[in-house]
Formats: C-alpha cells, structure tokens, sequence
C-alpha cells in the first residue's frame, strides 16, 4: 500500500498548474515526501473524479476553474470562508471520511498584499475589477481587513451590482468610475488576451498599488497600464498563488510553510 500522502489540483484545463511544484517545495520545508498531481477532470465529471481520488487514498485536494462551485455543493461541511464566498478551492478528507471545503483565496491575496508587499489594508478604499468567482472568493477576507471602501466594477454592471448587494459594498460602472482608490485590484482574465479593463488613466491617480490576480506575461497589460497611469507601485497575483497554496497545505497538514521563498523560486523558474 502507498503510504505517501498523495494531493491533487483538480481543474479543466490543468496542465498549466504550478501547484505541483509549489507544494513540492512546502514539503521539502517541511522534511516530507509528498505526491500531488494534475487531473483534468471531464466538464460534468468532476464529482466521480473526485470521489474516486479519495477513495484511491487522496487526503486533499486544490480545486480551480471551472470547478469551485461544485467543489462547495460537493463538500460535506464548510469553512464560513467558503460559505461566504459560495466556492470552494480547497477539499480536505476528513478523519470521519466526510469532505470539508475551504476557500483559501482570500487569505492568499491579502496576506500577500498586507505581508509581503507591505500595503496597508484597513481605512483604505480599494477598487475590484471585475465580478466574477476570482473576485467573489476574495472578498469576505478582503472584508475583514475593514477597508473604507470597497467598489466592484465589472463589464457587465449588473452583475457587479447583484455581487455588491450580496456583500453590502458598492458597485459603479466602469465608465463612471472617477480617481480616488488606493488599492485596485484586476480580477478579469483579459489579461490572458491582452485585454485591458476599460476604465480611464485617472482612476489610477491616487493608485498606491495596482494588483493583477494573475501572474507573469498575462498580468503585464494591465499592470503597464496602472504604472503609465499613475500607480505607485504593481504587482502580479504570485505572491497570491503561492499564499492560497500555503494555506490549503496548512490546512491539510497543520504544517505552515514559508511563502516568501517558494514565490522566489517559482519567480526563477
């Protein structure tokens, strides 16, 4: 029998996933031997593949696009993170043989923005781009940090304000929006496609930092935009990959690793 303990990110499509190699490096910090792979799983096969990686010995599991919503009406039970944000990015076996879900994203964002680039949270107004599950996994902890303001803009502005009224926050359209936001934070995948959010070069006016929630050539866009724009400071959504990452693998092992290191590293790769 394997008694190595074996992990998962599930999503479709994965093989991009750097998990393997982030958790790979929690697991040398922590002097452990770990197994953690990539499974695509089939678009209305997520449920089986999961099932079936539990029974086969998984003790935990990632979960990314687009199957975070299953992964909640999946789980037996819920961290109030997941429930608040209604999606679940991690899966956790637990010793009853029941599935927690967890939603690690959040923590992943804004200890990256508090911790590592060393911006101030609380009494700020930060601007959302974007309304879809990227953003809606982050706001309950972005929440907690008790900013003055927090504003979601997205292409589509009901949906925006359908997010906003569920979390009692604001919701302007994009065209609207004015200067004035310390932190703003690009939640839509243009990036990927080189697609900028359409908003004006004053919005950044007053622009401490300018986050993109994903990483390397697909953030570089947006966070050129912010810099010609006025933005004090960028940065890419790695810090956050590895920080969710960081705490799922805390989750599952009550083992907390170093993100600072693991997010030079993978910077190297």
């Amino acid at each position: 029998m394997n008694t190595i303990p074996r992990y998962a990110v599930f999503g479709n499509p994965v093989a991009h996933s750097k998990s393997p190699q982030i958790h790979r490096q929690f697991a040398l910090q922590e002097g452990v031997e770990i197994e953690y792979e990539r499974i695509c799983a089939d678009i209305g096969g997520f449920a089986q593949a999961v099932e079936a990686f539990f029974a086969d010995g998984g003790r935990g599991a990632n979960v990314t696009v687009p199957f975070k919503q299953e992964a909640f009406a999946l789980s037996d039970e819920h961290s109030e993170r997941a429930l608040a944000a209604g999606a679940v990015n991690t899966l956790i076996l637990l010793e009853n043989g029941k599935i927690r879900g967890d939603n690690t994203d959040g923590i992943g964002l804004t200890d990256d923005i508090s911790k590592r680039l060393g911006v101030e949270l609380s009494d700020k107004t930060v601007l959302l781009l974007g309304a879809g599950g990227a953003v809606r996994g982050v706001i309950p902890v972005l929440k907690e940090y008790r900013p003055v303001r927090i504003v979601i803009a997205n292409r589509t502005h009901a949906k925006a304000a359908e997010m906003a009224a569920h979390f009692d926050i604001e919701a302007i359209p994009l065209d609207e929006l004015e200067g004035g936001f310390n932190i703003i934070i690009n939640g839509t995948s243009g990036g990927l496609s080189g697609q900028l959010p359409a908003v004006s070069p004053k919005v950044f006016e007053h622009c401490t930092l300018a986050y993109d929630m994903v990483y390397g050539e697909a953030a570089e866009p947006f966070l050129a935009f912010a810099r010609q724009s006025g933005a004090k400071k960028t940065a890419d959504g790695l810090g956050m990959l590895v920080g969710q990452a960081a705490a799922s693998y805390r989750l599952w092992r009550g083992f907390a690793p170093d993100v600072l290191p693991v997010v030079q590293y993978m910077r190297e790769l």
